[in-house]
């Protein structure tokens, strides 16, 4: 039995602050339309892709931030999306914001992203473990990154999931910067990993680096789906929005850590690529088998608390 599957990397170009989801999302379902048309099975779109990137903006009104939230999904407005998949057959990754309620009582917010099958049902959630950013307003910086202060860590681990035929697993933007976020799937055997991100070209603690910001993205995916064996899909909310430059390179990378298509502009764009699962096995088999190979009884720091700066 085939394990081959056709995944689309859907980029948005800029969501202005003013464009309602009705419009975002009229915009996603045209790129399912075409990532159908080129015979795709799953579509992967970007990090909050339903607003503009709202920590960009500090805010003291509370009201004015939960706007930029979801409180259930699907939604009224978020219906036409799962009704697309079931309508095209399509199964998709959506980031989010989303505001809930726990069994206590308290609200929490977090950033989150879901992956939902063909028939319109949710398989799975994640929620965004490495939130960067500052929590109050830097007035020096040209826009601020307020995710500490809007969303907390995520509470779900790093789950994977049995969808589209393999081991799915999920991270978000800086996650994919981390190499333990794809080690803690590597280690379930996570066959795909899905990611969307927000990511700036300018980074203002080090403006040395701007020009690195496109060479950064991929050297961090590529090396997470080599050392684990994973195929990644990795999607930008790309271009220029509200005055912020944000890169694209939006990518399908192969297991070996090879790039197989990536988006060529910063708009809207799909980027597909044939997929086979089974080919993980020629990582996960050989060079990074971790039951022969790995030595977790010699590796205690990655485990003990980094000590609180003074």
């Amino acid at each position: 039995m085939s394990r081959t599957i056709t995944l689309a990397a859907a980029q948005l170009g800029p969501i202005a602050r003013t464009e309602p989801r009705a419009s975002a999302i009229a915009r996603m379902i045209a790129l399912m339309e075409r990532a159908a048309h080129a015979g795709a099975d799953v579509v992967v779109f970007p990090e909050l892709a339903l607003t503009t990137f709202f920590p960009r903006w500090y805010s003291e009104d509370q009201a004015e931030i939960d706007a930029f939230f979801e409180t259930e999904m699907p939604s009224a407005e978020t219906l036409p999306l799962f009704e697309a998949a079931r309508r095209l057959g399509l199964g998709f990754y959506l980031g989010y914001a989303e505001k809930t309620v726990d069994a206590e009582g308290r609200t929490r917010r977090f950033n989150t992203s879901i992956i939902v099958g063909s028939d319109g049902a949710i398989l799975g959630k994640y929620r965004k473990i490495h939130l960067p950013g500052h929590r109050e307003n830097e007035t020096w910086r040209p826009f601020q990154h307020l995710e500490k202060r809007y969303f907390e860590p995520g509470d779900l681990g790093f789950p994977v999931y049995e969808a589209f035929g393999g081991r799915v697993g999920m991270c978000i933007c800086n996650d994919r910067r981390w190499p333990e976020t794809f080690r803690m799937l590597g280690l379930q055997k996570a066959e795909l990993v899905l990611l969307g991100y927000n990511t700036p070209v300018h980074y203002p603690l080090a403006p040395e680096h701007d020009h690195l910001q496109d060479f950064h993205n991929h050297l961090a995916m590529q090396a997470g789906a080599y050392q684990n064996g994973t195929w990644v899909v990795g999607v930008a909310k790309a271009g220029r929005e509200e005055d912020c430059d944000l890169i694209g390179g939006s990518c399908i990378i192969a297991p070996t850590g090879e790039i197989v298509a990536q988006c060529s502009t910063l708009g809207d764009e799909i980027a597909v690529a044939e997929c086979d699962l089974d080919r993980c096995r020629e990582i996960q088999d050989n060079i990074f088998n971790f039951a022969l190979h790995r030595r977790p009884q010699d590796y205690g720091l990655l485990t003990r608390a980094v000590p609180s700066e003074s």
